[in-house]
């Protein structure tokens, strides 16, 4: 379900003063907890370590990113092949 338009785009206002106090070109990486925080246009060119409840995956920050949140680009679930037989010939092949 999304946000209301009333109330505007939720965006973690901790994430916000880390990315404005830095330069435009900076490549240093910005640890954050916020999933749910909305990609803005100031955030465009920045990379953001988001946590996937292990580890902080680096999330590059592009402009057909913007609107999105940032826990859609930091997955929390491996996907684990299927086991059985086909699954032991394909392994055997490579």
């Amino acid at each position: 379900m999304s946000r209301s338009l009333k109330k505007g785009p939720y965006i973690d206002e901790k994430l916000m003063k880390k990315i404005e106090n830095l330069k435009v070109g900076d490549k240093t990486q910005i640890k954050t907890w916020a999933r749910a925080s909305t990609i803005t246009p100031e955030m465009v060119g920045f990379t953001i370590a988001v946590h996937n409840g292990k580890i902080h995956i680096p999330v590059y920050i592009e402009e057909n990113m913007v609107g999105h949140k940032l826990g859609e680009f930091s997955l929390t679930r491996k996907f684990v092949r299927h086991g059985g037989r086909m699954q032991k010939t394909i392994e055997k092949g490579k």
